[in-house]
């Protein structure tokens, strides 16, 4: 089982789901004069070693490796006095000077961390990391094939309305064993991927169903955060490759 600091557990009525849409953002960058580079981020609150506020972005690594200039885009948005909402991107410097990436990779994996400076708003929407599953998650919660998992993103470069909400997807588990993780590193889930899925978090609520006499989670979770599509020369399968949420863990600590 995960263990959660007291401090770290939201009230009983918080809704993963809502709060992950709420930390869930695009990514993009030009990548010719009509057309973008699109991905997805999710934001962690991974406080420094000394205590103090951090908000980390995780999305995948090729996600940003595929965008060459040194300035991205970020996609926040801003909560208007009449309850709507408006889509309010800004720049994102993720190179430096000399072009040398500004975000840590995980040195095996599929995962990219930067410390972000976000409006309180999303400082606040920020998920605390222990959300995230750890090694032991899934046999703890007899996690299998058959389940279903959500997932946010931003496939095409579409959100779900002009304020640049993510598009809440679901799939199930497509492939066992999915343990340990040191072997295992990587699940499948049966769902349609599109180009600009990337990064997005992968996650378990009880919205979710589970297979008939399994266990059910005492708290939802971060399960890991969707790396790529499979694809058989053209032939799109409709299955997406998850990268295990510990080794988002892994890489929030490089940063340390």
């Amino acid at each position: 089982m995960i263990q959660v600091p007291p401090a770290e557990i939201p009230p009983p009525v918080w809704d993963l789901t809502v709060g992950l849409i709420e930390a869930t953002v695009q990514l993009d960058q030009p990548s010719g004069p009509d057309t973008r580079t699109v991905g997805t981020g999710f934001l962690i609150q991974a406080p420094r070693p000394d205590g103090t506020p951090r908000v980390v972005l995780v999305t995948a690594a090729h996600v940003l490796e595929r965008m060459e200039d040194p300035e991205a885009r970020i996609g926040w948005r801003t909560a208007l006095p009449d309850g709507s909402w408006r889509f309010d991107p800004q720049p994102l410097t993720i190179r430096d000077d000399a072009g040398e990436p500004l975000w840590t990779r995980h040195p095996e994996r599929d995962v990219a961390v930067m410390e972000v400076a976000a409006p309180d708003a999303f400082a606040r929407a920020a998920i605390p990391l222990g959300w995230l599953a750890d090694e032991n998650a899934f046999d703890a919660w007899q996690v299998g094939p058959g389940d279903e998992l959500l997932s946010l993103g931003f496939p095409r470069g579409l959100s779900a309305n002009r304020a640049g909400f993510p598009i809440l997807r679901v799939g199930r588990i497509a492939s066992y064993p999915l343990s340990p993780v040191t072997a295992f590193p990587t699940f499948l889930l049966d769902f349609t991927v599109f180009p600009g899925n990337s990064g997005g978090p992968v996650f378990w609520t009880p919205s979710a169903r589970k297979r008939p006499g399994a266990t059910e989670p005492e708290n939802a979770f971060i399960a890991g955060l969707l790396s790529q599509e499979v694809r058989v020369g053209e032939d799109q399968l409709d299955i997406g490759v998850v990268t295990h949420a510990v080794f988002i863990r892994e890489a929030i600590g490089l940063l340390d």
